[in-house]
């Protein structure tokens, strides 16, 4: 499965604007966000914002990194999480 990530600004009402969409084929599965200093151990990681279909979730995870989201969105998408 490949992901494709849309670097974007999000209007989040907070200083945590630098974004990333996520498209699995064509489609919309993910709004990433990456937090800003204003999170202190959490800043720099990036949360899950917004989740489509199997990636919505009720309790949204917080990421090391890129890599991680991108493995946990796929996980998701597979229906293996």
């Amino acid at each position: 499965m490949t992901l494709r990530l849309q670097p974007v600004q999000v209007g989040t009402g907070s200083s945590d604007m630098e974004s990333q969409l996520v498209y699995s084929e064509g489609l919309l599965v993910a709004v990433l966000v990456r937090l800003s200093d204003d999170h202190d151990d959490r800043s720099g990681m990036w949360f899950l914002e917004a989740g489509f279909g199997r990636v919505d979730h009720p309790d949204p995870p917080t990421f090391a990194d890129l890599d991680a989201a991108q493995d946990w969105i796929a996980q998701r998408l597979a229906g293996t999480s």
